[in-house]
């Protein structure tokens, strides 16, 4: 896996249409876990919510300095703070966003287990519209993170997670898995901010709405 460089981010700039004429379209992203609830622990002992936090607030960052605020972005935590889940899908509802991102990392028994998953809702059908919507976003990622950084693609899955189930009648909705904290490598890549810079920006970058 490697960092974006300021080449990089200047060409991705390029190709935005930030057309001031455009109704900006709203985000909430989801830094996972806080407080108490610490998530997964690192092989180096850094914490998931820690690293979910840090990509939240660097994507608002660039949204503003990079993207000229291009989006309407919010996130579900701005600090170390536990947020129930049902107070975070309270927020899409009531914001009815144009897109939810859940942020987590990995973790597995197997410490040779990498690479990124993202999952969407298992109970809608791929027929309704936001669900098409989130599938799209969803390949939309996983091309940016797998060809900018060299993720390793573990491919779409479903699950029942609750900020899914909640979130999908109302917008388009994943949960992206941003590596494996079990894993040595993928643990002391995520622990260095260049990288979790990185992961935010090329997040932001797949997103085509």
């Amino acid at each position: 896996m490697k960092s974006l460089n300021l080449l990089l981010i200047l060409l991705l700039l390029l190709s935005l249409n930030t057309s001031v004429a455009q109704e900006k379209k709203v985000l909430i992203i989801d830094a996972g876990h806080g407080g108490t609830d610490l998530g997964a622990i690192g092989t180096n002992h850094i914490k998931e919510k820690d690293i979910t936090l840090a990509i939240a607030k660097a994507m608002l960052v660039f949204n503003k300095e990079l993207l000229d605020n291009k989006y309407d972005m919010y996130l579900t935590r701005y600090t170390d703070t536990l947020i129930s889940l049902s107070h975070r899908t309270k927020l899409v509802k009531a914001l009815q966003p144009d897109l939810f991102i859940s942020v987590h990392c990995n973790h597995a028994t197997n410490n040779r287990a990498t690479g990124i998953e993202i999952y969407l809702h298992s109970k809608t059908s791929l027929q309704t519209e936001n669900q098409k919507k989130s599938n799209g976003f969803a390949l939309s990622m996983i091309e940016e993170l797998t060809e900018r950084l060299g993720y390793k693609s573990r491919g779409l899955k479903t699950a029942n997670f609750q900020v899914l189930r909640e979130s999908i009648h109302t917008s388009p909705a994943i949960l992206v898995e941003l590596g494996f904290l079990s894993n040595v490598d993928e643990a002391n890549y995520l622990e260095l901010k260049k990288n979790t810079n990185a992961l935010a920006l090329a997040i932001l970058m797949s997103i085509k709405i």
